[in-house]
């Protein structure tokens, strides 16, 4: 590691232009949560916005790397943005300079009805369409969250080859998304040749959202070049370390009623059309399933290059259900959350390299919380049809939690 650096960084999120984002959603207030949560690089979000831009440029300066934008506290950005094409697949993009992005602009102006209306825009080109647009102006391109029903890619396609066509083999990186893991993803041997990125979508700048899922890249420096090899991993560069939810908090790890909330397995779903029979209304499939159906290896299977991914869960959460407030947002909570932060320098350090007998000076109690979070054994009620996961208490039972379909047994009358 001698030379390198080891950078904290997230991705991918939506700033205050964007639908269903907070108001706070700035490039300042961003870059001030940012050291809280313990992120150096953090994307630009909505960079093809035209007010984002200006907001953007106004917040944040630029040095000699075109790519790469600054805080005055330090924080350092990188243009980015997600856009979903005409068959409603999202994808992002990092751009390496202003000036490209204003060539994207011109590119997708007659292709775009909202291009300066929401932050993420819809372009009317195909993903193979719009990869070739982006790469042809030196940008990176890869798919967001990539098994998400209705936006992923491999919610809709069996292969990610099939959706970029000749541009295949120009895309390097996908995103996981919240309902997803390094594990789960690498069933699926084709994805074996790609970067895993683990990134936030934040709509919120507070840590809770901000850098829920972040990865730890390894590089000479933070400028595009360096980010650009880190990507392709190339000459020693690349991500050393996925970090994000435990998938069962994800809100489509599932199969569930989008109505109801009832769980089905997927085989009961597939019998009833993925129709609800209690309330009538659609059965979204899981990720775990969508992955199940496109896996051709085992768990465990992975290729030399993947790092180790770690779960993680917001501190908040953690202090919250220590203490047993439902409410993380609770003044309390956050009078303690601060606390662990002015001690200990960040959230991150706090969850995955504080030692607990260090933590367990300000709280025995939140230190054991902690420990249970990093030995897995914190349990959930998984996501499923839009909905968060929830945790449980260390003893508490998910199964007397879950509202499962039960198939009952049909009378004669129904023969």
């Amino acid at each position: 590691m001698k030379n390198f650096l080891e950078i904290n960084a997230d991705l991918h999120m939506h700033g205050l232009y964007s639908g269903a984002v907070s108001s706070r959603m700035t490039p300042s207030t961003i870059a001030e949560q940012a050291p809280l949560k313990g992120l150096q690089l953090l994307g630009t979000a909505d960079i093809l916005h035209r007010k984002w831009i200006n907001l953007v440029k106004e917040q944040l300066s630029q040095g000699e790397d075109e790519a790469i934008l600054e805080h005055k506290n330090g924080t350092k950005f990188l243009l980015q943005t997600e856009v979903e094409d005409s068959n409603r697949i999202h994808h992002i993009i990092f751009i390496p300079s202003f000036s490209k992005v204003e060539e994207l602009r011109e590119k997708f102006k007659t292709k775009c009805k909202n291009l300066d209306s929401d932050g993420r825009p819809k372009i009317w080109l195909n993903s193979e369409e719009l990869a070739e647009a982006c790469i042809e102006s030196g940008c990176m391109l890869g798919f967001a969250h990539a098994f998400t029903p209705y936006f992923g890619i491999l919610a809709k396609y069996d292969s990610y080859k099939d959706a970029y066509k000749s541009q295949a083999s120009n895309i390097h990186f996908l995103e996981l998304g919240l309902s997803a893991d390094t594990n789960m993803a690498d069933r699926i041997l084709e994805l074996h040749n790609l970067t895993f990125l683990s990134n936030s979508d934040a709509h919120s700048p507070w840590p809770n959202k901000l850098g829920r899922e972040f990865n730890t890249l390894k590089l000479k420096e933070i400028s595009w070049q360096e980010l650009k090899r880190a990507i392709q991993r190339k000459d020693s560069r690349g991500c050393i370390l996925n970090v994000g939810f435990n998938p069962l908090e994800g809100r489509y790890h599932k199969t569930r009623c989008r109505g109801c909330l009832t769980f089905f397995e997927p085989k009961e779903a597939s019998e009833l059309g993925w129709r609800c029979p209690k309330c009538k209304n659609i059965i979204k499939k899981g990720v775990d399933f969508r992955i199940e159906e496109l896996a051709d290896l085992p768990l465990g299977k992975h290729p030399s290059h993947r790092p180790p991914y770690k779960h993680i869960i917001p501190l908040s959460e953690i202090i919250a259900l220590a203490i047993g407030i439902k409410n993380s947002w609770s003044q309390k909570v956050q009078d303690l959350w601060q606390q662990y932060v002015n001690k200990f320098g960040s959230e991150i350090k706090v969850l995955l390299e504080t030692d607990l007998k260090e933590l367990s000076e300000l709280s025995p109690k939140i230190a054991e919380y902690i420990s249970y979070f990093r030995n897995e054994k914190i349990k959930y009620v998984p996501g499923g049809a839009g909905v968060y996961g929830s945790l449980l208490k260390p003893g508490e039972k998910a199964e007397d939690k879950i509202k499962k379909f039960k198939q009952t047994q049909k009378s004669l009358t129904e023969f």
